[in-house]
């Protein structure tokens, strides 16, 4: 029997719902999977993924799938679209996530000049020290690195072993923290 017949047998018992057969045809075809995934993209995790996604996916919709004679080119076909998919998904990921980190450095800016504006003046201060001491322990040693140290986020996530999403997430929190605090009105002297 070729392999592309054992293909076949093993594709028809997964359609009846044989997991012994789905098990068997992924390990048949898995590293030709393999092989294919990395000539269209060299990010091996991402090739890996979607492969394990590809026989998942086949499970799950075992019901709905019809018999097919080239099982191998059904697969590479499926895969190929898995990946895409992805490769898609992540550079739209990317793409809202440096957009955020450039209108929250745009914003902090801003932040940091009204930080300057107030050190002069003496109430401000006491808010300013008060806000401060609202923020979680993680924020305040965050939100010192970022503007009293001057650390960029690459930094702080690499001194703290985060990533650098996680650091931009509480810096950003710690801000809007800060921001409402000092936001208050300003009692009458």
């Amino acid at each position: 029997m070729s392999l592309e017949e054992e293909n076949r047998v093993l594709w028809n018992g997964l359609l009846e719902g044989n997991r012994q057969c789905l098990f068997d045809l992924y390990n048949t075809t898995y590293f030709h999977l393999l092989r294919f995934g990395l000539k269209i993209c060299n990010d091996n995790e991402l090739v890996l993924d979607c492969v394990n996604q590809l026989f998942l996916h086949l499970w799950d919709r075992r019901q709905k799938l019809q018999p097919v004679h080239q099982v191998q080119s059904y697969l590479f076909t499926t895969l190929r679209r898995i990946i895409l998919d992805q490769i898609s998904y992540q550079s739209k990921i990317d793409t809202a996530v440096g957009r955020m980190i450039t209108e929250h450095e745009q914003n902090v800016t801003s932040y940091e000049e009204i930080l300057i504006r107030v050190q002069g003046d003496q109430e401000m201060n006491q808010r300013l020290h008060t806000a401060l001491t609202k923020l979680s322990p993680k924020q305040k040693e965050f939100v010192k690195l970022k503007f009293f140290e001057g650390l960029s986020y690459d930094e702080i996530a690499e001194k703290h072993t985060q990533s650098v999403k996680t650091c931009y997430n509480v810096i950003y929190d710690a801000i809007k923290s800060l921001k409402k605090s000092l936001a208050a009105p300003l009692r009458e002297k």
